[in-house]
């Protein structure tokens, strides 16, 4: 696929890619999956988003070719990749703060590097195409394991590490009530595995009816359509014995619904980096004293966040984008013991050359569109 400008998307033949330095590999991709951060690109919401770029952060397939310094992959390999682009040495990976990495961007000082984003993040083409270049292929790129099924691994390469991040990031305490904010992808993920980290009550909020039935039939959550309440920080507090929740997790990100000033000076004028709509619900929502954890995606620029309520009510804010590949030994072992099977959410399967169809039907939720992937030479 190739971006064309907003909602704009063409399939054009580009050259295979080539590697370029000798920690390269060469991936023929197999299955790539459509990001609900990949709308925002496809919207026009983040900077630098140049007509060429190939898009997808999610992909999985078989190691195509090396370059000669590689040591831990041959051709023939099936591997996941993980989102993020990291070198493995510097400060920050030495951390394991691997989304953070401060040598594949030139704008590390803001943001690591992501497969298929914009340049703001490095300007790395993706996997939604038939090959794909991974840099640091000894670093990033991991065997799927032989038990585990492709569409399980290819969840694993963002989706469910970013939404089990975001359960995690909420430090979430035996019997604590946790409300997220999104019944997409990684609003479920980040849902069903609140029950996995001790929460007592998980409420989910989202407009769409397919998607919080699919909280309720997957996540096991408690659902609330916001625009069926008058008032959701209200409707929460009422449920919650008018403290508000313990832990509430913005799944959302830039593009949220629900004010129509908000939504119209973010996604319409592009007057901030994201509509900030959850976000601040999710600051009204939470008691004193509660955390919020930020795992939706907004871009890098201003945006009319709440922070004074935020400091008066004493909270805990937290955030980044996900460390992939730190989340996948557990991850790995929920999915072994069967308390996880995150390929339970894809709802479509797209053939490549059909990705401008796909990108529509997901954006526009249309068929009770939850998870579409994309299969190359379908």
């Amino acid at each position: 696929m190739v971006y064309r400008g907003p909602y704009k998307i063409a399939v054009e033949e580009k050259d295979r890619p080539a590697v370029e330095h000798p920690n390269d590999a060469i991936v023929r991709v197999e299955r790539a999956a459509i990001c609900g951060s990949d709308l925002h690109l496809y919207h026009g919401m983040m900077p630098d988003t140049r007509v060429g770029t190939t898009f997808g952060h999610e992909f999985i397939g078989v190691v195509d070719e090396v370059g000669p310094s590689v040591e831990h992959l041959q051709p023939g390999d099936r591997v996941m990749v993980p989102f993020n682009v990291f070198c493995g040495t510097c400060y920050f990976c030495a951390k394991g703060l691997y989304s953070n990495c401060h040598n594949v961007n030139p704008n590390a000082t803001a943001v690591g590097g992501i497969y298929g984003y914009s340049h703001t993040a490095g300007g790395y083409d993706g996997g939604q195409a038939e090959y794909v270049r991974v840099p640091f292929a000894d670093v990033g790129p991991t065997l799927i394991p032989e038990w585990m099924s492709d569409d399980d691994a290819l969840m694993c390469t963002d989706a469910l590490p970013t939404g089990y991040f975001g359960a995690q990031l909420g430090d979430i305490g035996l019997g604590d009530v946790v409300v997220v904010f999104g019944a997409g992808p990684v609003g479920l993920f980040a849902a069903r595995s609140a029950w996995l980290m001790g929460a007592g009550r998980v409420i989910v909020v989202d407009q769409v009816e397919e998607r919080l039935a699919m909280a309720e039939q997957f996540a096991f959550a408690e659902t609330v359509h916001f625009k069926q309440v008058k008032d959701v920080v209200v409707h929460l507090k009422k449920i919650t014995d008018h403290l508000g929740a313990d832990v509430v997790i913005d799944a959302v990100g830039a593009e949220a619904d629900g004010n129509r000033w908000q939504h119209f000076t973010s996604t319409k004028l592009k007057l901030q980096g994201g509509s900030p709509i959850a976000l601040n619900w999710a600051i009204d929502a939470v008691r004193k004293g509660g955390t919020v954890s930020v795992v939706g995606a907004y871009g890098p620029v201003f945006s009319a966040v709440k922070f004074g309520d935020a400091v008066n009510k004493g909270l805990t804010l937290r955030m980044n984008q996900c460390p992939v590949k730190r989340q996948w030994p557990r991850l790995f072992e929920h999915i072994r013991n069967g308390h996880l099977t995150p390929s339970d959410i894809i709802t479509h399967r797209i053939p490549l050359e059909h990705v401008a169809e796909g990108y529509h039907l997901f954006s526009s939720k249309l068929d009770g569109c939850i998870k579409p992937v994309l299969v190359p030479n379908a």
